[in-house]
């Protein structure tokens, strides 16, 4: 299985669940880069949360 990867507009490249932060109170999850804040693309961001590093 390919890993997904998102290169953020700060620059920052998003890979695992680690590299962003969860919105809390959503009724769907929504996440966020850690680095700067800009929301992650709903589709994205649900692929890398549940990547690991190994």
């Amino acid at each position: 299985m390919t890993r997904s990867t998102h290169r953020c507009v700060c620059g920052a490249r998003l890979r695992f669940r680690q590299d962003m932060e969860k919105e809390p109170g959503a009724a769907s999850p929504t996440w966020k880069c850690k680095d700067c804040g800009t929301p992650v693309p709903g589709t994205v961001a649900e692929k890398i949360s549940h990547q690991h590093p190994s």
